[in-house]
């Protein structure tokens, strides 16, 4: 997902499917269209502020969890493997700097 459009779309879907509401349930509880909210869910339309407002209220939500972008189990595990290879270069560091520090010592 890269767009707002796309991400809203995702979220729409995945929140009206979580409600169990089929898009003619929610345009009627949001007081739309059944074709409008089809088009949202494939981002060929935004809606307006009010609408997101609406759309929100419908599915028991706050208007910016229609935004938000959940990290997938690969940017978690990128996320894992960026910190372990910062963490083992730091020891690796330290490590090397403590040698380098002993063996002036002697």
């Amino acid at each position: 997902m890269s767009g707002l459009r796309e991400i809203l779309a995702y979220n729409l879907k995945e929140n009206r499917k979580k409600c169990r509401l089929s898009q003619a349930k929610l345009a009627e509880k949001a007081n739309i269209t059944t074709q409008y909210i089809a088009m949202i869910e494939v981002s060929r339309k935004f809606p307006t502020p009010e609408m997101l407002d609406r759309l929100a209220k419908a599915l028991d939500i706050e208007a910016y969890q229609l935004f938000v972008v959940k990290p997938s189990p690969e940017d978690a595990m990128e996320r894992l493997h960026d910190t372990l290879v910062g963490n083992l270069e730091k020891v690796v560091a330290e490590t090397i700097a403590k040698s380098i520090t002993a063996n002036c010592k002697r």
